[in-house]
């Protein structure tokens, strides 16, 4: 199949969650070439994002069952899709580029693959952070938000960790890229974490550490002091948080560029800064990662709704309590979807692609 097995393999990327746009430099299939091998990406666009064990699919390809087992062993290994034990077998499925095959390649992220993503990412794919749904959404900081109802546990990120039975710590992935492809960015490293099977998946390949629900607790302590904006994976039982950075997270990092970010978000929180308490230090502006917060005519702070994605980081150090993170109107809040396979299916319906293989489309 030669070049056009990447061909292929791009064109079905592009089908799932951001996708995976061509580009007029073809750097997008440099990256790939540098990821898969041809047998690799042919296996890719045979596979689904159901899982299924390699008896499964070398039946339903035709192929051989040893070969076939070994080879998504590799791809697995590789991060070049998903492998889980359920219920006893060993199963695997493909995922997109992001979620998935991108931050799965924190075992073997160099300074090349680092800048040829970041050549696509300026070129092209920044542009599809802006997808609504979003996978990731901002959520509040742990402290008392202005709201007339309980804040959801999907909203809660002490909850969200306190609900897990394996958690595990892994390093950003952005700034991991970041890094290597020449960025400076001083915030924390080990700051994302994984849940479930997915916790299981980091450990297993040795790019994550098990930690208990009380060190996860901590580490959300220390990224709200490193003013980091917590992400977890839009669903309302998410399998991950990120604790994120505009000058490193894909998403912030395009967000921050939008003119109306809450727009994109569909933030259900807000910030409001009582005018008779301010006392114009300005600390609130340097904890925004969206810009959102200037000084008005009047020298006192003022946040830009269009610009506030409600993350609250603004509300922690204000020395006089100006700032406090209320909750939008009921009709203005958005709720996530049930599972990441309803927001994947909703990425699909918006963009108008399929999550069935092109392959078993003809």
């Amino acid at each position: 199949m030669g070049e056009n097995a990447y061909i292929k393999l791009r064109e079905q990327l592009d089908q799932y969650s951001n996708g995976f746009p061509e580009t007029a430099s073809g750097v997008e299939l440099r990256m790939l070439k540098k990821l898969f091998t041809e047998d690799e990406a042919e296996m890719y666009l045979i596979m689904t994002m159901m899982p299924e064990t390699a008896e499964q699919a070398a039946q339903r390809t035709g192929r051989d069952l040893e070969e076939t087992r070994a080879l998504l062993d590799r791809m697995g290994e590789k991060g070049l899709l998903f492998r889980a034990t359920m219920k006893g077998e060993t199963m695997y499925m493909v995922f997109g580029f992001t979620t998935g095959i991108y931050e799965f390649q924190l075992k073997t992220f160099d300074e090349e693959f680092a800048k040829l993503y970041e050549e696509f990412y300026t070129e092209a794919y920044f542009q599809n952070m802006r997808l609504t749904p979003t996978q990731h959404v901002p959520i509040p900081v742990h402290r008392v938000v202005e709201t007339p109802h309980p804040r959801p546990s999907y909203e809660d990120s002490r909850e969200i960790v306190k609900a897990q039975k394996l958690i595990a710590a892994v390093d950003c992935v952005c700034r991991v890229q970041r890094g290597l492809a020449g960025g400076d960015c001083d915030k924390p490293v080990e700051v994302c974490l994984m849940f479930g099977a997915h916790a299981k998946y980091y450990i297993e390949r040795g790019i994550g550490r098990e930690v208990s629900a009380e060190e996860a607790l901590d580490i959300l302590d220390q990224c709200e002091k490193a003013g980091l904006v917590t992400q977890p994976h839009n669903s309302q039982t998410p399998g991950n948080i990120c604790n994120c950075c505009s000058d490193c997270c894909m998403y912030l990092r395009s967000l921050k560029q939008h003119p109306k970010p809450a727009e994109v978000i569909q933030a259900n929180y807000e910030a409001r800064v009582d005018p008779d308490a301010c006392q114009a230090c300005e600390t609130c502006l340097d904890r925004c990662q969206m810009e959102a917060i200037a000084m008005n005519e009047a020298g006192l702070a003022e946040v830009n709704p269009d610009r506030c994605i409600g993350c609250g980081l603004c509300t922690t150090t204000c020395p006089t309590e100006a700032i406090t993170l209320e909750a939008k109107p009921e009709a203005a809040r958005r709720t996530p979807p049930k599972t990441a396979q309803d927001l994947y299916m909703q990425l699909s319906q918006n963009r108008g692609t399929s999550l069935m293989p092109l392959a078993m489309m003809k």
